[in-house]
C-alpha cells in the first residue's frame, strides 16, 4: 500500500522501462529457472524452459501495453461542459497462483498489474515457492521499486483468509479449481473486490470424420499429455466419430506408447510425476471407475514401475458421459476416448458440463469450423490444433470456469477503473 502512490504515478514509459528489464532478466536465466522449476514442480526440462519463455512473454507484451492505457473524450450533449474518461489502476492487488505454471501464472498476472501502475501481492503455491522467489529476485534487480512486488509463501488457506478479508485489497486474481474459486469468491463478497477467476476446465476434444488423423493425434498428444495431464486446458475429453474412431485410437495408442515417463532432469523424458500422492490417487480412481462401468484399457492404467507418483500414460475406450472422467477434470495423463455420430451429438456431449475453459475440435470442413466453433459454450476454441496459449490472445472460461480474461490487450483492463469526468466550462 505504501509503494501504490509513487508506483501509480510513474509515466506509464517508466514503468514500461522497468518491465522490459524485468522481461530481459527472465529470459537471460531461463535455463536456471527451468531447472529450479523441474525440481520442484517435475515437469520435463524442454517444457519447463518453454514455460519461462512464456512467462516472459507477458511481461514484454504488458510492458508496452503501459504505454497504451487511453482514455476517451465524449461528444457531450451541452455546449456548457465536458466529458471525459480516465483509465486508472484499481490500486493494491493480489494474486493467488497454481504449481501446475508456477512461472507463467504469476508473470500472466503481475505483468498487467504492474503495467497498469497496481503493487501486487503474489502468494504462489506451496508446492512451487522457489520459482516465484526466483522471479521476485530479478523484478528486484530489473529496478522493480520495493514493496510493488511482495511475493509471499507459505500456508494457503491462512494467507487466502487474509488477502480476501483486507479492505486495502481491490482486485484479487486466482488461477485454481472451481471448488476453491468458490470459497475465493465468497470471502471476497464483504469488501467487494474485484475479482479474475480462471478456475476448473473439463475441455473436450472432438475429432470428425474428415479430420487429418495424423495431425488430430499429434494435437491430442501435445493437449492432453502435456505437464503429464495437469494443465486446466488438458484434454479431458476426446469424442470422435464413429467413422475414425478405431484408426484414430489405433494411430493415438501406437504414438502414446512412444513416450519416455522419467525425471524431469532427463533430457529425453516427455512425462514427469504427478505433483503429489493426492493426485495419483484420484487418476487411480477416475480409471477404477471407468472399467467398473464398462470401459476398456487400451494403454496404461496404472502406476507407473518407476514407482513414486509416476503414472503410465493411459488411453481408455468405451467411456459414456456418466463416467467419472466424463463429469470431472482428471488432472493426469488419462485420455479417454468416447464414441459419437453426428455433429448435433457431439456438440451436445462436449457442452454436457458445468465448465467452459477451452474446447478443441479437428476438422477440414470450413462450413462446420464455424458452425461448431459458435456452438461450443467455452471461452477459448481450438480448431487443428492442440496449442492454444499465448500473450497476445485474450485466456479465460464461461459458466463455472471463472470471470474475466488475462492476455491480451484486454488483460490490463481487469487492472483499470473507469473513472467518469464531467467538467462545466460555462
Amino acid at each position: 500500500r505504501r509503494a501504490l502512490p509513487a508506483w501509480s504515478r510513474r509515466p506509464a514509459r517508466e514503468r514500461s522501462a522497468v518491465l522490459r528489464r524485468w522481461f530481459e532478466l527472465i529470459v537471460a536465466h531461463a535455463d536456471d529457472i527451468a531447472a529450479l522449476m523441474t525440481a520442484e514442480q517435475g515437469k520435463p526440462l524442454s517444457e519447463a524452459r518453454g514455460e519461462v519463455i512464456y512467462a516472459a512473454s507477458f511481461i514484454e507484451w504488458f510492458a508496452e501495453e503501459a504505454k497504451r492505457v487511453y482514455g476517451e473524450l465524449i461528444p457531450s450533449p451541452s455546449v456548457d461542459r465536458r466529458l471525459a474518461v480516465l483509465r486508472q489502476p484499481i490500486g493494491v492487488t493480489a494474486a493467488i497462483t497454481p504449481w501446475n505454471f508456477p512461472a507463467a501464472m504469476i508473470t500472466r498476472k503481475a505483468g498487467p498489474a504492474l503495467a497498469a501502475g497496481c503493487t501486487m501481492i503474489v502468494k504462489p503455491a506451496e508446492q512451487t515457492p522457489l520459482t516465484a522467489l526466483a522471479l521476485g529476485v530479478l523484478a528486484i534487480e530489473a529496478g522493480l521499486p520495493p514493496g510493488v512486488l511482495q511475493i509471499i509463501t507459505g500456508d494457503a488457506r491462512t494467507i487466502g483468509g487474509v488477502l480476501t478479508a483486507s479492505d486495502t485489497i481491490r482486485k484479487l486474481s486466482f488461477t485454481g479449481s472451481t471448488e476453491v474459486g468458490r470459497i475465493l469468491m465468497a470471502q471476497s463478497a464483504p469488501t467487494i473486490k474485484k475479482l479474475s477467476l480462471e478456475l476448473g476446465g473439463n475441455a473436450p476434444f472432438i475429432v470428425f470424420d474428415d479430420a487429418d488423423l495424423d495431425a488430430a493425434v499429434e494435437g491430442a498428444i501435445a493437449s492432453k499429455y502435456r505437464n503429464a495431464g495437469q494443465t486446466c486446458v488438458c484434454a479431458n475429453r476426446i469424442y470422435v466419430q464413429s467413422g475414425v474412431h478405431d484408426a484414430f485410437a489405433a494411430r493415438l495408442a501406437a504414438r502414446v506408447a512412444q513416450l519416455r515417463v522419467g525425471a524431469g532432469t532427463d533430457p529425453d523424458v516427455q512425462i514427469g510425476p504427478l505433483i503429489d500422492e493426492d493426485a495419483v490417487l484420484k487418476v487411480e480412481a477416475h480409471v477404477a471407475d471407468a472399467l467398473a462401468h464398462g470401459a476398456h484399457t487400451l494403454l496404461g492404467g496404472h502406476r507407473h514401475a518407476r514407482g513414486g507418483t509416476f503414472f503410465e500414460p493411459t488411453i481408455l475406450t468405451g467411456v459414456t458421459q456418466a463416467m467419472r472422467v466424463a463429469r470431472e477434470e482428471t488432472f493426469g495423463p488419462v485420455a479417454p476416448l468416447f464414441r459419437f455420430d453426428t455433429e448435433a451429438q457431439a456438440v451436445a456431449m462436449a457442452n454436457d458440463t458445468e465448465f467452459g475453459l477451452a474446447a478443441y475440435f479437428y476438422t477440414e470442413d470450413v462450413r462446420r469450423t464455424w458452425r461448431v466453433a459458435e456452438a461450443l459454450e467455452y471461452g477459448i476454441v481450438g480448431h487443428n490444433t492442440g496449442l492454444i496459449s499465448n500473450e497476445v490472445a485474450p485466456f479465460g472460461g464461461v459458466k463455472q470456469s471463472g470471470l474475466g480474461r488475462e492476455g491480451s490487450h484486454h488483460g490490463i483492463d481487469e487492472y483499470l477503473e473507469l473513472k467518469y469526468l464531467c467538467s462545466g466550462i460555462g
